[in-house]
């Protein structure tokens, strides 16, 4: 027999069959073992979640306008700011998730924050559709309901004002200081997309063909609901909750990050549907056709044109953000004549709630509003 028969695998010794056979036992074991030990931190954090004694308790603001189920907050009445006599802001938060995101904790607020370095922040909540959102589309909430708000801010204060938007609620900013420049006196954008098809156009589309099965629970509901909603964005990070959760299984329970967790999850959990008009306009619309980009979204019959913005504008583009490709919000920045960009090292909620946030995004933001006129 040749050397090379010898060494051929089927007629290696016994004794080195077996050692490979234990080899692959015993990484099977270690294989199984790690993935035992990784389900049961994940588990270990949402059963520590559900059951840690944090409640919001945040008192809310005075109520100065409402319109429908939505509510106009003013924060330099009694959230610690100096009343009246503070600088009036606007704020816009998103559609799709509850706007105390900007007043999250006594901790984490900027809403607050601002108050009490001489503003008057004044936020928008859009409280949850009823009877009467569930026909609205994004014209009926911009050249509508959110007009309105800002005729009543400009009226009381009798002069123009910034108008700050967040994520989602930068693009009916934009639109709404592109349609009143008169009554806007600045304009804040904060992680807001615009050419949605910027980094992966391919998950843009998955994203808007995830409304296909779902048509007819929006035309006999009149709206996309909140779980729905929750699996959509599952699907821009699958295995976001497994990291989080194992992650918040190795805090101290009684310590500030873990209220801090508490906190902001209540938050992402506590969502509000998107109604049937507005769900079609931005998925179908945004993520599958790229409407902004393509100059084909339309508010009240007119196309919305950054190129027409005429206002002051500061866009905050937080560097890691993976809700909001930076590249997208970056096609809005360039677009708008004389924007100034700044890019936090942050992510797209952290811009508003990580401990980095006042630094980063807070400070430069009330600097830029005491500057505009």
């Amino acid at each position: 027999m040749s050397q090379a028969d010898r060494m051929t695998p089927d007629r290696r010794p016994d004794g080195a069959l077996a050692g490979v056979a234990g080899g692959a036992d015993r990484l099977t074991v270690e294989v199984d073992r790690e993935i035992r030990r990784r389900i049961d931190a994940v588990l270990t954090g949402i059963e520590r979640y559900r059951h840690h004694p944090y409640r919001r308790d945040l008192p809310d603001p005075p109520v100065v306008w409402t319109e429908g189920g939505s509510r106009l907050l003013d924060y330099g009445e009694g959230a610690g700011g100096d009343g009246a006599g503070g600088r009036p802001v606007l704020f816009v938060p998103s559609l799709v998730n509850r706007g105390y995101i900007l007043d999250l904790s006594r901790d984490k607020s900027l809403m607050r924050w601002l108050a009490a370095h001489g503003f008057r922040p004044l936020l928008l909540d859009w409280g949850r559709p009823g009877l009467l959102e569930r026909r609205f589309t994004l014209t009926d909430y911009i050249a509508g309901r959110l007009e309105r708000a800002l005729d009543f801010v400009v009226e009381t204060v009798g002069a123009p004002v910034p108008v700050a938007g967040y994520c989602m609620g930068g693009l009916l900013a934009a639109a709404l200081a592109q349609r009143r420049p008169r009554a806007v006196a600045g304009l804040v954008l904060m992680a807001t997309p615009w050419d949605f098809h910027a980094e992966d156009a391919a998950t843009a589309r998955r994203v808007a063909t995830f409304i296909q099965p779902w048509g007819p629970v929006l035309d006999r509901w009149g709206e996309l609901p909140t779980d729905a909603l929750q699996a959509l964005f599952a699907q821009l990070d699958p295995l976001l909750a497994l990291k989080k959760f194992t992650s918040f299984a190795r805090m101290a329970p009684d310590s500030r990050a873990a209220a801090a967790f508490v906190a902001l999850e209540d938050w992402l959990n506590d969502g509000v549907p998107l109604v049937a008009g507005v769900a079609r306009d931005a998925l179908a619309g945004w993520y599958g056709r790229n409407d902004t980009m393509a100059g084909a979204w339309m508010i009240a019959g007119l196309p919305v044109d950054p190129g027409a913005i005429r206002v002051p504008t500061l866009a905050l583009i937080p560097e890691r953000d993976r809700i909001v490709p930076p590249a997208s919000a970056l096609a809005l920045g360039a677009a708008i004549p004389g924007a100034r960009i700044l890019r936090p090292p942050l992510g797209h909620i952290g811009m508003v709630v990580s401990a980095g946030a006042e630094t980063g995004v807070w400070k430069p933001l009330a600097e830029w509003l005491a500057a505009t006129g």
